[in-house]
Formats: structure tokens, C-alpha cells, sequence
């Protein structure tokens, strides 16, 4: 496991709760994951990658810290594993990744990420789709976004363009992740005030 970044205190020093009384971890560690076949071959925050900037931009003006950016091509066995490498670094709280959602043979992201879901978010996809109606009506049908808990950790699987990618983040995950991640990790907490 990765040593915790230095911008980031440990997470029992960012657990509290929030107005509702609801368990929040609050600054997350954000893990970011580009999955393209285009850029796939590009070094890690390579400036090319928009879809992964935009993420980042969201959460940082949040107030949350990128913890970890990875490009990787659509390659089944190579999401997973790096998604699997974010899930085991220390200063991640979540994953967001971004591309390969679509119908097409290489859109293999949520098939790959998904395998390693303990649990099932299924309110992300279906909210994501429901605000996306206004922009792209009937395609919404064509996007596979999806979300689960792998290993305590929320997992966000976007699809590739940066008005969709915009859009979750802003509008579901800045608001619900801190929540998810406190959520997800209630009962390591308990243990840990034992």
C-alpha cells in the first residue's frame, strides 16, 4: 500500500458527520482512472486527457485531493487491475473513471470494474441517465455508467466525454461521495473505536 499524501490527513481526522447527522469523510483522496485506446499509451497526467481533468477540477474545487491519476487502454484485464492498484493505495477514499461505457466490443470498463463491486449502487447510473435526458434524450440508453462499493472504496465508472463526465461529478458525486465513502466505511470506524 501507498503511503498517505501529505496534503491529506488520515481519515479518521476527516470523518465527521454532516447537517443530517450522516456519516461523511470529508476531504476525500480521489483516484482517477482514464480508460482510452486512443491516449491509453500516454504517461500519467498527460494534459491531453480532458475527460480525467474535468474530474479533477470538480473535486478539487470541492475542496477534495487527487490522490492518484492513471491512463489505461481499453483492456479488460488492465482496468481492472489498475482499478484494483487505486482500491489498495491508502489516500483513496474513491474511484472515478472515466471512458469505455459505451456498446461497442472495447467498451469493457464496466464490465471490468464491476467484477470487483461487493455491492451495487444502481440509484448512480439510473440518476446519471435521468439528468443527461435534457442533452441527449433516447441515447441515454447507450451508456453504461454504473457505480459500486469494491473493498469499502465508492467507485464511479463515467463514460468518456467531458459534457457526461461534467455532469456526474458535479452534480452526483461531489454531492454524494463524501457520504458514500462515510457510509462505506462506518464499521472500519467502529473497530477502530473499540
Amino acid at each position: 500500500m501507498s503511503e498517505a499524501s501529505p496534503e491529506l490527513p488520515p481519515t479518521e481526522d476527516r470523518r465527521t458527520t454532516d447537517a443530517d447527522g450522516h456519516d461523511c469523510i470529508d476531504p476525500l483522496g480521489v483516484a482517477i482512472v482514464t480508460v482510452s485506446s486512443s491516449r491509453g499509451a500516454a504517461v500519467e497526467n498527460d494534459p491531453s486527457d480532458p475527460s480525467g481533468d474535468a474530474i479533477a477540477s470538480i473535486l478539487v474545487k470541492a475542496g477534495h485531493v487527487v490522490t492518484a491519476r492513471r491512463m489505461v487502454p481499453d483492456d479488460y484485464f488492465r482496468i481492472q487491475t489498475t482499478v484494483s492498484e487505486c482500491l489498495d493505495q491508502e489516500d483513496v477514499d474513491i474511484v472515478v473513471t472515466t471512458g469505455g461505457t459505451g456498446v461497442t466490443v472495447d467498451d469493457v470498463t464496466p464490465d471490468a470494474v464491476s467484477e470487483l463491486f461487493d455491492r451495487e449502487l444502481p440509484g448512480f447510473g439510473e440518476a446519471f441517465r435521468w439528468l443527461s435526458w435534457e442533452e441527449v434524450r433516447t441515447r441515454i440508453v447507450s451508456t453504461r455508467a454504473t457505480a459500486g462499493i469494491a473493498r469499502d472504496v465508492p467507485v464511479f465508472v463515467l463514460p468518456g466525454s467531458v459534457n457526461a463526465v461534467e455532469l456526474s461529478t458535479a452534480e452526483i458525486i461531489s454531492e454524494e461521495a463524501p457520504h458514500l465513502a462515510g457510509l462505506a466505511t462506518r464499521h472500519i470506524a467502529g473497530e477502530a473505536d473499540e
